[in-house]
């Protein structure tokens, strides 16, 4: 039986959550907001919408947020879940295509990738460009055409999402290589991606914990090449 719901992790972003719940409920699908400790005025943006919401005492990071939105849909009997983004950075017009894919290919991952404009920062560009060549190394040469962009529809796989330990924003990265991992085929769609929105994105920081994630996956990496191998795929 497929049955998916929404999840958005969402972290100080009252300025756009209620068009995207707007958007989101034409859809007709349950949709869910993990608040990962928000200020006031951003629960207060929340308080009176008709969603479900959960909420993290404290900022865990986006990773946890979709984790502990991915453990209630699991409790509650879906079998999927579409992670949107609260920055609305993304275009939301690409919804009905990734629900169409995702009911006819329920055992693969839906994930968007970007098409960028003008407005994307140099060092954001950059930055993925490395992302995506070291997700190429850390897969032993997997094809991915976007590692990062956060729109997309998981089939609620429990090994990659227990293999994921990421919390912050490396965790897009990790999981997307576990389910490949895992052997869950990807399908792709265009995403058409805008900045000028807030962004959370830490450079130091975050490009840290990035960099600590892809190292402990490059060590890792012998153990999956002999899976890989002894597979035969």
């Amino acid at each position: 039986m497929y049955k998916i719901c929404f999840l958005i992790p969402y972290f100080n972003h009252p300025r756009n959550i209620v068009k995207i719940c707007e958007i989101l409920k034409a859809y007709d699908k349950t949709i869910v907001i993990i608040d990962d400790g928000s200020d006031e005025a951003s629960k207060k943006a929340i308080k009176d919408l008709d969603v479900i919401k959960l909420s993290n005492e404290k900022n865990l990071g986006k990773g946890a947020a979709v984790k502990t939105g991915f453990a209630w849909a699991l409790e509650h009997g879906f079998t999927h879940a579409f992670q949107v983004d609260a920055d609305m950075q993304h275009d939301l017009r690409v919804i009905p295509k990734m629900l169409e894919l995702s009911a006819t290919n329920p055992s693969n991952l839906i994930c968007g990738y970007g098409k960028y404009g003008q407005d994307i920062p140099k060092s954001r560009l950059y930055g993925r460009k490395i992302t995506d060549f070291w997700v190429y190394i850390n897969t032993f040469g997997g094809k991915f055409k976007d590692a990062m962009t956060g729109m997309r529809i998981y089939p609620l796989d429990l090994k990659a999402i227990k293999d994921t330990t990421s919390n912050r924003m490396e965790f897009d990265i990790e999981i997307l290589m576990n389910y490949y991992k895992n052997g869950v085929e990807i399908c792709w769609i265009e995403v058409p991606v805008r900045y000028g929105e807030i962004s959370y994105f830490r450079s130091f920081r975050d490009n840290f914990l990035i960099s600590k994630m892809q190292a402990k996956a490059f060590f890792t990496l012998p153990f999956f090449i002999y899976k890989r191998l002894k597979s035969g795929k």
